[in-house]
């Protein structure tokens, strides 16, 4: 690989100017998309590798973005925002960006410390990955700094966030389970915790009132406490014939609590999840789940961000991404005599 390429030995290349290099480099106005590409390929192909702090002493930027992660979503094993973040890092290196991750303690959430990286001005902007209070979305709306949230969302109106379309992937997952057979059909989650839950409860609502089938709330289970942390499941004394989890973690505990009952699944009852993380492959049987589609996500958000960090007069509201289900061995068609 040859070293010390230049923006003049990539504008040689592809017989273009170096100011249409430089530009496409920066992610600035005035080059079409697919030149854009063609011109970020090639640097990558020839081993350019932009002078990152030059750039930012001339241009007044850190070229940093910090990730803020609600310290309660994180894990001994590698959880399902920590994914998320490997994503997001690839997708703000398309844009010479480092991202800085922010573990947000339960405590500096409730007294609304902001992090060091905004004090220190280390960062140009935030992601907000993951569900965070109410008022300290408030707080960083209020703070100069251009923020994106990302995988949930609030009533506020002055919100840029990126999520996946819960409601329509777990309407979508119960028809699925309908159209099997399943008419007593259980939801696991605490539907008063995170936007996500809301958004997977109603969609499998909706799903149950389309098929004239009626709410039991013996079948709404919690899964964990008003402050996110998860408690015992408990089963309901008629047990229905599947049961909808919110998260694959929820759906592995509850598949480890059936077997406790002497329970096989999907034998005398299916389960599904949402996420398509590292739980859904550890339960036997795997776990028909939705896949959340992470980069594409991350991709988005990155963009959006980075726009902001430019003009952070810009809003994008809020943007779904389509998931798709995951079909694997935890459910079972059930043969109905009478329908």
């Amino acid at each position: 690989m040859k070293s010390g390429v230049t923006m003049r030995d990539i504008a040689d290349k592809l017989g273009i100017s170096v100011v249409t290099v430089s530009k496409a480099l920066s992610d600035k106005d005035g080059v079409g998309e697919e030149l854009k590409r063609k011109i970020k390929d090639l640097a990558s192909d020839m081993g350019y590798r932009l002078n990152v702090m030059a750039k930012a002493m001339k241009e007044g930027y850190s070229y940093n973005i910090g990730v803020i992660i609600a310290e309660r979503f994180t894990g001994v094993t590698q959880s399902f925002y920590q994914q998320f973040h490997q994503h997001i890092v690839k997708s703000l290196e398309e844009y010479h960006y480092s991202a800085i991750l922010h573990l947000l303690s339960a405590e500096d959430e409730e007294q609304f410390v902001m992090p060091w990286i905004y004090k220190e001005k280390k960062v140009d902007g935030f992601i907000i990955l993951g569900n965070v209070h109410k008022n300290y979305i408030e707080m960083l709306q209020r703070a100069d700094i251009p923020v994106v949230f990302l995988d949930f969302y609030t009533d506020q109106e002055r919100m840029d966030t990126v999520i996946t379309d819960n409601f329509y992937a777990m309407y979508e997952m119960t028809n699925s389970l309908i159209n099997l057979g399943h008419r007593k059909i259980a939801f696991v989650g605490n539907l008063y915790s995170t936007s996500s839950i809301q958004d997977r409860f109603l969609g499998y609502y909706k799903s149950l009132l389309e098929h004239n089938l009626k709410l039991d709330e013996r079948y709404i289970i919690n899964d964990r406490d008003e402050k996110g942390r998860f408690i015992d499941i408990q089963l309901p004394s008629e047990m229905p014939t599947a049961f909808v989890c919110n998260c694959d973690r929820i759906a592995y505990e509850l598949m480890v609590v059936l077997k406790e009952k002497g329970y096989k699944v999907p034998d005398d009852c299916s389960v599904v999840g949402f996420d398509n993380d590292i739980f859904s492959t550890l339960c036997e049987p795997k776990l028909t789940t939705v896949e959340v589609n992470m980069p594409e996500m991350a991709r988005v958000a990155a963009k959006f961000l980075i726009k902001k960090v430019k003009n952070n007069s810009l809003s994008f509201g809020r943007v779904l991404i389509k998931g798709k289900i995951v079909h694997r061995n935890s459910v079972k068609k059930l043969i109905l005599v009478n329908d």
